[in-house]
């Protein structure tokens, strides 16, 4: 057999989500906005490794951005 032929019988790798499309339902699920089918297919169709990666991300990133923000509003009392 070929190469060519050999390629042909193997089933064609899904793609993981683009990090565009991770980045947008970490939002829309920390916002509360996120549709039903969104969410379906996020945890239907890929790995759930990008989606707890970025979620975790998001999590630190917003405490961090808390916690700056109160020590700029303490401190110009």
């Amino acid at each position: 057999m070929t190469e060519e032929q050999d390629n042909e019988k193997q089933p064609a790798r899904k793609k993981g989500p683009g990090v565009f499309k991770v980045m947008q339902s970490i939002l829309a699920g920390a916002l509360g906005v996120q549709s039903d089918k969104r969410r379906e297919e996020d945890f239907g169709s890929h790995s759930p490794w990008p989606y707890i990666i970025a979620g975790i991300l998001f999590t630190v990133g917003f405490v961090v951005t808390l916690i700056v923000v109160v020590n700029v509003v303490l401190s110009s009392q």
